[in-house]
């Protein structure tokens, strides 16, 4: 078992070998996959996707990037979208103040209207938090704990940070960037959470792992991610395989 718990199948980088990534992610002993939707037209196509393949599950959502995109009609239009039993989660949602590619009051505002809309459909959130994690903490705060809040994906903090959303009921994915020399503090978050906490993905085709760094990412190559973890918490690799595609089983309620 082995589930890639986030990737963007719908971008243009698979528009050349789609099937072919794809297949070799069957073929490679995955699964699942979760494709992620930032907009309208990408979680349509994320939901096309899951439609077509059964290993295959769309999130929908407004990335912060879009935020100051995003409107009144759209986020009814999405609303609608994700009650479709294909769709598992709400995402990707967050806040990004690295890029700044949407105003921080929008962000802001769309994150907050957008968990409430999860809430509304009782559905788990992925989040993106870069260079944000007070501010996203402070809202999951409000939010309150439960058992099936969401995931931070692509976790960047520390192991403080990490036991904190924990605490509120969210899991935690390692990326392929645990597979860096220099990350030292995803290494660190990585060894020492709870398993049962854990999930893994690629963020593909972005955050190629060693050794397919400068590469497309794709979802076979969260292979190395759960090697990596494996090496650091001294378990097999079929363990952390398998426990990480049971705790996405239970978040996301997946059909296995």
């Amino acid at each position: 078992m082995l589930i890639d718990t986030h990737a963007h199948l719908d971008m243009v980088d698979f528009d050349k070998d789609r099937q072919d990534v794809i297949d070799r992610a069957l073929k490679g002993g995955l699964t699942g996959i979760i494709t992620i939707g930032i907009d309208l037209d990408s979680s349509a196509r994320a939901l096309e996707l899951a439609r077509q393949y059964d290993f295959i599950y769309a999130a929908a959502g407004y990335h912060p990037h879009n935020a100051d995109t995003c409107d009144p009609h759209s986020l009814e239009k999405m609303a609608l979208m994700a009650s479709d039993k294909m769709i598992v989660a709400w995402g990707e949602i967050g806040l990004d103040f690295y890029r700044h590619y949407s105003s921080h009051e929008n962000q802001l505002k769309i994150f907050e209207q957008q968990l409430k809309l999860a809430d509304d459909l009782d559905l788990p959130v992925i989040i993106h938090d870069r260079d944000a994690h007070d501010d996203v903490l402070e809202i999951l705060k409000k939010r309150g704990k439960g058992e099936r809040r969401g995931v931070i994906h692509c976790f960047s903090g520390d192991l403080d940070l990490a036991r904190a959303f924990i605490e509120l009921g969210y899991f935690i994915s390692i990326p392929g960037t645990v597979t860096y020399q220099q990350a030292e503090k995803t290494k660190n978050v990585a060894a020492k959470i709870p398993m049962e906490r854990m999930l893994i993905e690629t963020d593909a085709p972005f955050l190629a792992p060693v050794p397919k760094r400068g590469k497309n990412n794709e979802p076979l190559f969260v292979i190395y991610t759960a090697r990596e973890i494996s090496r650091l918490r001294d378990m097999e690799f079929e363990e952390v395989a398998e426990r990480t595609a049971k705790n996405a089983i239970a978040l996301f309620e997946l059909e296995q």
